[in-house]
């Protein structure tokens, strides 16, 4: 491949991603209140954290969205630790042949 061609068609990708950003609308959620101050038409929204009047063009409110569904982690019941004992026989201590680790 040429390099004007690479250069060409990474260019062409950068514009094309750049343009879908520009041109994507910020997302304005709903601002659940119980007074609605907004001019008629109007309603309470979100945006970036500041509340403001305009129309929603998102399905849900912003806290509805960062709303993390829990997980319950599964308890198991606790069991009794019961010692393990040695087979062999304790050597008492100055006999010869016992060898304590």
């Amino acid at each position: 491949m040429r390099l004007t061609t690479a250069i060409a068609a990474a260019i062409g990708l950068l514009s094309a991603g750049l343009a879908g950003q520009v041109s994507a609308e910020p997302k304005l959620y709903a601002y659940p209140s119980s007074a609605n101050y907004c001019p008629a038409g109007l309603q309470p929204v979100t945006l970036g954290g500041a509340i403001g009047c305009g129309t929603p063009n998102q399905p849900m409110t912003y806290a509805e969205v960062k709303a993390h569904p829990v997980v319950h982690r599964h308890r198991h019941p606790h069991r009794a630790v019961t010692l393990r004992r040695s087979a062999r026989v304790p050597c008492p201590v100055g006999a010869k042949g016992c060898s304590y680790q």
